[in-house]
């Protein structure tokens, strides 16, 4: 048997014994090695001096030194910490009672909690897993379909591993040599398209058939309101925030007022009234950013001069900008003040409604969505403005992640040591992953497999669309028995060599991935997330029915991808505009 042929078996090899079960690292390391010896073996040396022993050293070595997998630990533990503190639960009442008068109120809550709870841990199992305790019964209570109520779960538990930061997006940076910053701001408009994507097809469905998800009684859509503050409102005004400046000011009618047993004071009035202007500062904090950042920040920087030797007559090396730093044209200011004049409007109509209710909702959703926000924000913000490596920001998460639970009391030593045991345990599993992976790749080169398909791929004088259109097939059907990391550490690099013939953009191409791997959670018969939701859904709830949830998201992520190629913008848009040509 020649070579190739033997690269090929070896390809074919890993497959059928993954799916028999065995351990990947394992068995991508053993592969490696005994194909590897027979690709070195020189029958006039000692079988203990086949260079196969060297490449497995070289590789173990280029994995521990690898800088882009140091953030692996950190960001684990960030997720590992924020599973085990529980703080999902009052996150995911408050959001429900926020849309409690949009259709299919529960399923909206769920995504919503989804998608956020799985940008701060990035763990599909963790979100599916709690998702399925916390929201899973009170759909199927309240006559949710099933089908809905599994798909919600199964597809938004998902989008974890898509939106930044992501584990996935780490591992394929190491794999096709990217930054993972670039990556980072590809993959965050997709990310948050796909949700929306979801999100539209959820509300879509329960508009067109109101069955699937009834409205809610009375009782779940109830906001608790204290009896003092519904008493302020009836002294002063209607209007909640006309009501707590009027008690600032003129306190005699809150202070005949019991709030516990003891008269309402300034302090509390004065403490609901920030609750009551937290949308404003979100709002004024988010567009005054965006102002800094474009506007004044990298046009500070780029006017920065650089001192230097140099050369006596030689001329003056500009270095290129990026669109950044070359200031906003007028398209920005036009698209500024258009979205603020409209943020506006939608702020004064939101306080001109505000009562009571809006009040309380508004303080439960600062409580317990705003800490985990901030810190979300923080992490990403600090990544993509360059301020920090993903190996510093994974540290500030870590440690914001401690505070958090701290200050929630929901962690103590023994779910301490649990998140510690836990991320030590997956970060082994992923870096002996890339470890075997390494090896494999290489002997699978030497043996001249990687050039064999090469060749034939080349061979068929496909267009770039075709060769696209080819790989993603490929990959997705990949994700029926596979699991993401697998896919990413043993085929995404047989791909990589071809984008350049082919003139594709790796980073389009990873991000494509990306979202196609979605497909590696929701297709089965491995679809991971439903054997996740199964594990802690009631037992009428077939294996069944949890797939036929599935399927729909699948064609979204199809559409999703769909899109994505044909407006690559959405994905090279923003690691263009702050790092320049991608």
């Amino acid at each position: 048997m020649s070579d190739p042929a033997l690269g090929l078996l070896m390809l074919a090899l890993i497959v059928v014994v993954i799916m028999m079960g065995f351990a990947t690292a394992f068995t991508l390391m053993g592969l490696g090695m005994f194909f590897g010896f027979i690709a070195f073996y020189d029958p006039s040396q000692a079988w203990t001096h086949n260079r196969v022993f060297d490449l497995m050293v070289q590789r173990t070595y280029g994995a521990m030194t690898n800088d882009v997998l140091i953030s692996i630990p950190l960001f684990v533990l960030m997720g590992y910490v924020m599973e085990r503190g529980a703080l999902v639960d009052k996150m995911f009442y408050s959001i429900q009672l926020a849309f409690r008068r949009v259709p299919a109120s529960l399923a909206v809550a769920t995504l919503i909690v989804c998608t956020f709870w799985g940008i701060a841990s990035g763990l599909v199992g963790a979100v599916v897993v709690l998702m399925g305790v916390i929201a899973f019964n009170p759909m199927l209570k309240a006559g949710y379909d099933v089908k809905l109520a599994s798909g919600v779960i199964t597809a938004g538990g998902t989008l974890g591993i898509l939106i930044p930061p992501s584990v996935m997006i780490i591992v394929y940076a190491a794999v096709a040599g990217q930054s993972v910053v670039k990556l980072y701001a590809a993959a965050m408009f997709p990310g948050f398209f796909l949700s929306f994507l979801y999100l539209v097809y959820i509300v879509g469905w329960a508009i067109l058939n109101p069955k699937i998800a009834p409205k809610l009684s009375e009782e779940q859509t109830k906001v608790p309101v204290p009896d003092w503050s519904r008493e302020l409102q009836a002294a002063y005004s209607n209007n909640m925030l006309v009501t707590l400046v009027a008690a600032l000011f003129s306190p005699q009618k809150a202070g005949a007022i019991s709030a516990d047993g003891k008269p309402v004071t300034t302090w509390l009035v004065f403490k609901n009234l920030c609750y009551a202007l937290v949308p404003f500062a979100i709002v004024a904090a988010t567009f005054a950013g965006i102002w800094w950042y474009v506007v004044i920040h990298q046009q500070a920087a780029a006017a920065e001069v650089v001192e230097g030797v140099q050369q006596l007559g030689s001329a003056v090396a500009e270095p290129e900008s990026t669109p950044a730093e070359q200031g906003p044209g007028a398209n920005f200011f036009y698209w500024f003040f258009g979205l603020a004049a409209l943020a506006a409007l939608m702020q004064i109509r939101y306080y001109a409604r505000l009562d009571s209710e809006r009040l309380e909702v508004i303080k439960l959703l600062t409580s317990s969505v705003m800490p985990l926000g901030i810190l979300t924000v923080v992490v990403l913000a600090v990544i993509l403005f360059g301020i920090t490596t993903a190996t510093e920001s994974a540290t500030v998460g870590a440690a914001g992640a401690f505070l958090l639970a701290f200050h929630a009391k929901s962690l103590d030593w023994k779910r301490t040591k649990e998140a510690v045991f836990l991320t030590a345990k997956t970060t082994a599993m992923v870096c002996w992953l890339f470890v075997g992976s390494a090896l494999f790749s290489a002997v699978f080169a030497i043996l001249g497999g990687q050039a064999l398909l090469e060749g034939w791929v080349l061979s068929l004088n496909m267009t770039p669309t075709q060769f696209m259109i080819l790989s993603m097939a490929i990959i997705f059907v990949l994700g029926w028995p596979l699991e993401w990391t697998e896919i990413i550490i043993i085929f995404v690099p047989i791909f990589l060599p071809m984008l350049k013939h082919f003139n594709i953009d790796p980073i389009l191409w990873g991000t494509l991935v990306f979202v196609n791997l979605q497909a590696a959670f929701l297709s089965p018969p491995v679809a991971m997330s439903a054997f996740y939701l199964k594990g802690v859904a009631p037992k009428h709830v077939t294996l069944n029915q949890i797939f036929s949830g599935m399927m729909p998201y699948m064609l979204i992520v199809i559409i999703c991808m769909v899109i994505m190629y044909l407006w690559p913008g959405m994905t090279l848009w923003l690691p263009r505009y702050l790092y320049g040509g991608v």
